[in-house]
């Protein structure tokens, strides 16, 4: 049996730092929104009780291996599960990585949402949630999809009932990735730290079908921007843009960028603002 998976990508459109937990995480408040750029995952199983896990994909950038959340995500299906199965991941890569996107987390969340389809739902999707927040901390947001108000670490989630149809376009530096926990390091060393409540000005905005783009807001920015001239080279030739999670994806709320970009940026056009998170499609029983 085999399965097609798509998983979209997320943008911030604001991140706030509340404050640093017990197990070395951060509690934030984080209106997150996914967008039309995909990864897209071909799964298929086998039932084996040998219950081997084989990734391949297109990028050389990623691990097939145990490092790999997806793989992890099988593992931990299996594990709470008790279905045992042979799983074949191909992993079509579109959405880059250590860019602020959620990539990994959505290629997580679309593994336990494929995997359930495939071997008959052992899991609702109130336990299909549990499970992604043992995996990490976008992959609610990833599953549930639309405009999401994630706080704890990410994993608490409420659907924001949203009626924005905005265009996206990314930029990235693409000779620059930056990892979760150098960005929110970098935020614990601030001796200033901000507290504007934007997270509560973007709600009452959407909630009010006011323009968001005043609002736009990442505290994370602020803590990796003066190490970085690429970031600062975004934000001089674009001042309303902002960046995505922990970066290195800055992005703007238009269909075009109205500037040319040099070629040491990925620039990509024309996404837009979507509704749902992963979903399956192209179901075949072989």
């Amino acid at each position: 049996m085999k399965i097609k998976v798509n998983c979209p990508a997320k943008i911030n459109l604001t991140l706030e730092i509340v404050n640093k937990r017990e197990d070395g995480f951060h509690n934030i408040k984080s209106i997150m929104q996914t967008i039309s750029l995909y990864d897209y995952l071909t799964i298929e199983v086998k039932k084996n009780s040998e219950a081997k896990i084989l990734l391949s994909g297109n990028s050389t950038e990623i691990p097939y291996d145990e490092k790999n959340l997806v793989y992890k995500a099988c593992r931990l299906f299996m594990e709470k599960s008790g279905v045992k199965a042979d799983v074949n991941i191909y992993i079509e890569k579109n959405i880059p990585i250590a860019a602020g996107l959620a990539g990994g987390s959505t290629d997580a969340a679309g593994t336990l949402l494929g995997l359930n389809e495939l071997l008959e739902s052992p899991f609702n999707r109130s336990e299909l949630h549990t499970l992604c927040s043992l995996l990490g901390s976008d992959l609610n947001v990833c599953l549930e999809g639309g405009c999401i108000l994630a706080e704890g670490r990410g994993e608490k989630i409420t659907k924001i009932n949203s009626n924005l149809k905005l265009p996206v376009t990314l930029i990235k530096p693409k000779n620059l990735g930056i990892s979760a926990k150098e960005a929110y390091g970098k935020y614990a060393e601030l001796k200033e730290k901000p507290q504007n409540n934007m997270t509560e000005k973007m709600l009452d905005a959407i909630s009010n079908g006011m323009a968001i783009n005043k609002f736009l807001y990442n505290d994370l920015e602020n803590a990796v921007f003066n190490d970085y001239k690429e970031l600062q080279s975004i934000k001089s030739s674009f001042p309303d843009s902002i960046m995505s999670g922990s970066g290195s994806t800055y992005f703007v709320l238009q269909d075009k960028l109205n500037k040319p970009v040099s070629s040491d940026y990925q620039v990509t056009e024309g996404l837009e603002f979507i509704s749902y998170g992963v979903k399956c499609n192209n179901f075949v029983t072989n």
